[in-house]
């Protein structure tokens, strides 16, 4: 899948799912500041990546996650 439609896709979950503003989806924005993510919400931003993209996640898989870039190259990855 290309890092377009990754990104494009991701967004749309992400503004549907948590009613986040799109504009607020900049790539060097913060992914807990910009979703204003609690532990509930790591839960729901999981289950929507696996059935987006039919991917597998645990929890040490956000770790390394600070930036939206960072969750985009990620999911990125996992596809790949």
């Amino acid at each position: 899948m290309e890092k377009d439609l990754i990104i494009h896709k991701i967004n749309d979950f992400l503004v549907d799912e948590f009613e986040v503003d799109a504009d607020e989806l900049q790539p060097e924005a913060n992914l807990k500041e910009a979703l204003e993510l609690d532990s509930l919400d790591f839960v729901d931003l999981v289950v929507s990546v696996e059935e987006n993209f039919d991917v597998k996640l645990v929890a040490d898989d956000f770790v390394s996650i600070i930036t939206l870039k960072n969750f985009y190259d990620f999911i990125e990855d996992k596809l790949n």
